[in-house]
């Protein structure tokens, strides 16, 4: 039967509550919020940084962590693409992420937010940080501590980037794979999109010959926690991904709900997994690019 091979990068309520005075732990809400009604002219929603959300009532300990803010590319014409290193190194130091800490990551909402920042993590070569299973919901759910006290401020710290080449991809690559028998893409976008049959990005439809497996249907819809490795594994078998030997591609919209998918085809063991940053943001807008619907 199919397991979680990396458990340590999945960590509890329990085991958090039990580990919060630990000195070298660092918590962090990662919440963002995706405005669909309110998306200016040529976008596909506007940004919302969740800062709201953290400041009336967070984990205790724990910090913010402002994903389009502080951990994106300001140069870029798209939402949330990936910093350069110098930058996101500079970003985690200034927050206490360093040699030494462990990070747990954690959102309000979906857990995409806390996977993203996750993904990125082990992008630039830091591999002591897991996810809260159920995020803020369980937590908050089960009667757990919540404050609005702000933490005391990070110790300094130096933030050593190791890159991992190859975790995130862009539109060549992905071009490149279209009828490869060796490489297996993922749309983790929900249905409605995949089919074309929404037309949020601007063209409707998806990458040619890539299968769908929605972020959403990763999680258990009563408490918001993975599903068990059995269930993730199904559902990415039906996807072909399990009859694939070689590299594994996941976009979504923005290379948000991807790196949910990938974190957990991580934990079932495929090693080659990408994500494509920037997604249909980019892909759709691009007339050359091919795009298939139904």
């Amino acid at each position: 039967m199919p397991t979680y091979r990396h458990p340590e990068a999945i960590v509890e309520t329990d085991w958090l509550e039990a580990h919060l005075d630990d000195p070298a732990l660092r918590i962090f809400d990662c919440t963002v919020h995706l405005l669909y009604a309110e998306a200016p002219p040529g976008k596909p929603y506007k940004v919302k940084s969740g800062r709201e959300d953290y400041d009336n009532g967070h984990i205790p300990g724990a910090g913010f962590l402002d994903l389009q803010g502080e951990l994106s590319s300001n140069d870029s014409p798209y939402s949330f693409t990936l910093p350069d290193a110098t930058a996101f190194a500079a970003a985690m130091a200034r927050h206490g992420v360093g040699d030494g800490t462990r990070v747990v990551l954690y959102s309000t909402t979906h857990p995409q937010w806390a996977t993203r920042v996750w993904w990125m993590l082990r992008a630039f070569g830091f591999d002591d940080a897991a996810v809260l299973n159920g995020g803020f919901q369980k937590w908050k759910g089960e009667g757990r501590p919540v404050t609005t006290a702000a933490p005391a401020p990070a110790a300094a710290t130096t933030f050593t980037v190791a890159p991992r080449h190859g975790l995130f991809t862009g539109r060549q690559e992905v071009r490149d794979a279209i009828g490869s028998a060796t490489v297996c893409t993922i749309n983790a976008l929900p249905p409605d999109l995949h089919k074309g049959e929404n037309d949020r990005y601007g063209r409707r439809g998806r990458v040619p010959g890539s299968v769908n497996v929605p972020a959403l249907a990763l999680l258990n819809p009563q408490d918001n926690t993975f599903r068990a490795a059995d269930e993730a594994a199904a559902l990415f078998e039906a996807g072909g991904a399990t009859s694939r030997t070689g590299r594994v591609i996941v976009y979504c919209g923005g290379g948000i709900a991807a790196t949910l998918d990938a974190f957990l085809l991580h934990q079932l063991g495929y090693e080659n997994i990408a994500v494509y940053d920037d997604s249909m943001s980019e892909w759709a807008k691009d007339e050359a690019l091919p795009i298939e619907v139904g």
